[in-house]
């Protein structure tokens, strides 16, 4: 145990430092702590550790999917949901058979085995693709497209595994059956989802209190996941349902106090939940190596080379026909939904970064047969799985942003970027606008004394004057010269209030709460920061 906890205190001292180094070399922190993991696994002092694969499935693939669930728009989502359900099912099921075929014809492998192998693969990872990703500024649509597959594929992965585990283990497979409980599953935990998350905001609004409601809140995708897992299920889908129930309905639902501490808890505890996923996946470098030297090293090299090739080329494959197919054979939905550049349906091809899920259910598979003989080629699959998420990781995540950069999609990125904070300040003045209406109506309604009145038509007035005229630099630098003068006069005030702490003149409960009023006015001027982006 105590071996164990000196691990922990290891890796978070090398996520803090691989972290800062990634900032400073403009690289994502996803590659430096795989790598780094890898580093720490060959450390001659540093004990072996195995991951285990119930950590992963049960305890961190919950948290993570429900917070990316949350963050997006189930507007969007659902505006995109035929490409993400062809990318998140169809790409995997296309992915996996693909798989399948060429281990059986090429290597020799039984077509259990097969399409096992290529249900762990298929799946990208719904973590390092859009940790790469966000700092590109790619389209908005490539990115729900992206972060849609990756919260629904690891879903269709989960339970062709099931069935390909458990054909391996009974010795039958019936197509007709394993389809009807795809769809019984499927249907079964969208409407668990959307009634765990219907129940769970209305406990956190009967709670009303912030430590209270955060504590429901870690509940929640756990009581999503656990129990449609539990009883046969994949629990990913239903997790999926609950965190986009939360996310349109829980603003009206949720108090201000709650989201305000409820953003910082989240971020720090996704941070430190990705961070040490990829630390732990480097980590078992050393356990998949030692196990690999029992394999030629020319048959296992390529292996490992095939399967990486295919689930490369089979997302290719794919992703253009499903791209323009449907818009062939729809001309409502050409008219619709135009066909978009070439260059935005390569990027969602080449982002089939692998990761932690399909190392997990690597790792999950079973020693043995009900027999009590060995499961076959696990070792293999093992290493095959782990040299699949390396290379993509490390090759895709490095090649990326050159690739974007040689496509030019992130120039229509940063435009559409810009074109976004051009409403957002617009959206800003009209809801400001309403608000000034709100008061004429008040001060007519209401006996409000002249005071009132002015105090509420300065804090209008001031709120109003916060926001350029634009995003163009002349519009702005006012604007951003405000911001900063803020910033100086906010230190200066912080200053202040040390020193008369130190005077004796105030008590501490009283600096902490006027640095509370100093750090949330510091922190709101980050979302006054309109920057002008090239295009």
């Amino acid at each position: 145990m105590e071996a164990h906890f000196q691990i922990f205190l290891v890796l978070l001292a090398v996520l803090a430092g691989t972290a800062l180094i990634a900032r400073r070399a403009n690289l994502a922190p996803a590659i430096l702590m795989m790598l780094a993991g890898i580093a720490l696994a060959f450390v001659p002092t540093m004990p072996a550790f195995a991951l285990p694969p119930e950590l992963v499935l049960l305890v961190v693939l919950p948290p993570l999917i429900y917070s990316s669930s949350v963050a997006m728009s189930w507007r969007e989502f659902k505006r995109n949901l035929r490409p993400i359900v062809l990318l998140a099912v169809g790409c995997v099921l296309f992915t996996a058979s693909a798989v399948a075929i060429a281990t059986h014809y090429l290597l020799g492998l039984p077509w259990s085995i097969g399409f096992l192998l290529g249900a762990i693969v298929a799946p990208p990872d719904v973590v390092a693709p859009l940790a790469i990703a966000r700092r590109l500024h790619l389209p908005r649509r490539v990115m729900v497209i992206l972060e849609g597959e990756g919260l629904a594929n690891d879903a269709t992965a989960l339970i062709l595994y099931r069935f390909a585990v458990a054909a391996i283990i009974t010795g039958t497979f019936s197509l007709p059956v394993a389809a009807g409980e795809f769809a019984a599953i499927v249907v079964g935990e969208i409407a668990f989802g959307i009634g765990v998350g219907w129940l769970m905001l209305r406990a956190r609004h009967y709670a009303r209190d912030p430590q209270v409601e955060i504590t429901l809140s870690v509940l929640t995708p756990y009581l999503a996941f656990w129990i449609p897992e539990h009883v046969g299920g994949s629990g990913v889908i239903a997790t999926v349902a609950c965190g986009l129930y939360m996310s349109w309905n829980g603003p009206l639902w949720i108090s201000s106090a709650t989201r305000l501490q409820g953003v910082f808890f989240w971020d720090l505890m996704i941070y430190l939940i990705e961070g040490m996923l990829f630390l732990l996946t480097g980590f078992q470098m050393r356990l998949i190596y030692e196990k690999s030297k029992i394999f030629p090293l020319d048959e296992i090299v390529i292996a490992t080379a095939l399967v990486l090739a295919i689930v490369v080329i089979a997302r290719f494959a794919w992703t253009f026909p499903a791209t323009i197919l449907p818009r062939l054979l729809s001309s409502s939905l050409r008219a619709r939904d135009p066909l978009p550049p070439w260059q935005q349906t390569f990027i969602i091809g080449f982002t089939g970064v692998r990761g932690t899920v399909s190392l997990a259910t690597a790792l999950a598979l079973p020693l043995t047969l009900s027999t009590g003989d060995a499961f076959p080629y696990r070792d293999q699959i093992l290493f095959i799985a782990f040299g699949v998420i390396f290379f993509t990781l490390i090759g895709l995540g490095l090649t990326l942003p050159t690739v974007v950069q040689w496509l030019g999609v992130a120039r229509t990125g940063r435009a559409e970027h810009a074109r976004e904070h051009e409403q957002e300040i617009a959206a800003r003045r009209e809801a400001l606008d309403s608000a000034l209406r709100s008061l004429e109506t008040m001060t007519n309604d209401r006996d409000l004394s002249d005071e009132v009145v002015r105090l509420l038509r300065a804090r209008h007035e001031v709120r109003a004057n916060q926001l350029p005229e634009g995003l163009k630099p002349d519009d702005n630098d006012a604007s951003a010269l405000g911001i900063e003068l803020t910033r100086e006069l906010i230190t200066a005030e912080r200053k202040f209030i040390h020193v008369m702490l130190r005077d004796g003149k105030i008590t501490d409960e009283t600096r902490r709460r006027i640095e509370r009023d100093l750090d949330l006015e510091e922190a709101s001027l980050a979302n006054r920061e309109y920057e002008h982006l090239p295009l």
